[in-house]
């Protein structure tokens, strides 16, 4: 179904979103990370941009590769660009008969901006009752903080994501990907489909919206809980669980072993593989409650009994046994590995061999691919604007003007 009672675009991509088309205003990451993984579904996202500048993160490196941010390629895939002064009368004109053909609009401004603009969510939904409105920023249009701009870092800080991340005793530490931004990125994408969906059952759009701060908030999942029944606030434990025991990295005799034992079964299979029978003798180790009282001593004992070998015979042993169990990598050695290769999680993209990471969604009978490359900035901008009926003068025109 076409908002605003448009027909598809011809020749509309493949996959299970091929048909619906994005008007993206989106930058930086949270809101360009959703707007690629529709695309990577079939969408046709048409990312707009200010002419001559773009998203700033064309820009936010080194490293470059052919003069582009790594940034920037990292989140930008199966788009078209489109640059456009949304700040000229013109440029709004353009921008309405975008919409007027489009599924969904995806925005990451402050709240106010878009209404500022003349694209607040009344005036849309009245003109074009079918579109998706999408919003994504730090904080959402509710609370003390809803017109404060705000950055991932400050997301993780403001959250407690910091204050639970880092070593006992050592500073608050961020996470080392920018996991707000991706977070609220999945979440959007999430919003998107089941107001797609509930569009074909009742023939409307909607307003979805996601904050940052909200999405952090919700993954905290059992920490939160904790404290939300009991009272306790979760504390940094470096790399050990607060309710699993022994589930974490030990040192071998030549780097380290993570271990994962989640149950009371898992513990003996652990034991037995190890060497370390004689702790199942012991009540004090006998389930997870009681290791968990008792985590610095049993720490210590197996601590004692990994170091006496390599890292390569104890995950022997123990895959052996079928307990979890791994090594640390690098990134390099993880997206260099077979099991990144086997399941395409890095692949080149067809028009231009640039290597970008895989689609992790697979469906077994609608295709998640890359399919484009990231676009050069407004690459786009004069097929996009034909498509929607302006004329090769008209273009021409736009461009001389600045307008695009």
């Amino acid at each position: 179904m076409r908002s605003c009672n448009q027909d598809a675009p011809a020749g509309a991509e493949e996959g299970p979103l091929g048909g619906i088309r994005v008007v993206d205003l989106t930058r930086i990451l949270a809101g360009p990370f959703a707007t690629m993984m529709l695309g990577d579904l079939g969408a046709e996202v048409i990312k707009v941009e200010r002419p001559g500048h773009g998203d700033e993160t064309r820009r936010w490196g080194p490293p470059f590769h052919h003069g582009v941010a790594t940034y920037y390629l990292a989140v930008n895939r199966n788009k078209k660009s489109l640059t456009l002064d949304l700040k000229s009368a013109s440029g709004v004109k353009i921008l309405w008969r975008l919409l007027d053909g489009a599924d969904v609009l995806v925005a990451n401004f402050r709240p106010g901006v878009l209404d500022r603009l003349g694209f607040g969510y009344a005036r849309v939904a009245e003109r074009c009752p079918q579109l998706i409105y999408a919003l994504i920023n730090g904080y959402g249009e509710q609370g003390e903080d809803a017109s404060r701009s705000s950055f991932d870092l400050v997301i993780q800080a403001e959250s407690g994501l910091m204050d639970l991340t880092g070593q006992p005793g050592g500073s608050p530490t961020k996470v080392g990907v920018s996991i707000a931004d991706e977070v609220a990125g999945l979440y959007l994408v999430q919003g998107v489909q089941a107001a797609l969906l509930a569009r074909h059952r009742s023939g409307l759009g909607q307003r979805v919206e996601i904050a940052l701060h909200d999405a952090m908030l919700s993954m905290f999942t059992f920490q939160a809980q904790q404290y939300l029944c009991e009272g306790i606030p979760p504390r940094r434990l470096g790399n050990a669980h607060p309710s699993l025991v022994p589930y974490r990295p030990f040192q071998t005799s030549d780097g380290t072993v993570i271990v994962g034992v989640a149950s009371d079964v898992l513990w003996q299979c652990f034991c037995q593989a190890v060497g370390l029978e004689s702790l199942l003798e012991q009540d004090r180790f006998g389930t997870n409650a009681e290791r968990v009282g008792n985590r610095a001593e049993l720490d210590a004992l197996i601590a004692d009994r990994l170091a006496e070998n390599t890292t390569a015979h104890w995950i022997n042993l123990l895959r052996t046994a079928k307990v979890p169990c791994g090594r640390i990598r690098t990134l390099a050695e993880a997206l260099d590995g077979t099991q990144a290769r086997s399941r395409q999680m890095v692949v080149a993209c067809p028009d231009s061999g640039l290597r970008v990471l895989g689609v992790p969604l697979k469906l077994s009978a609608s295709a998640s691919r890359v399919r484009r490359a990231p676009p050069k900035l407004g690459e786009h901008t004069d097929e996009i604007l034909a498509a929607v009926g302006y004329s090769a003068d008209q273009i021409g025109d736009l461009h001389s003007r600045g307008v695009v």
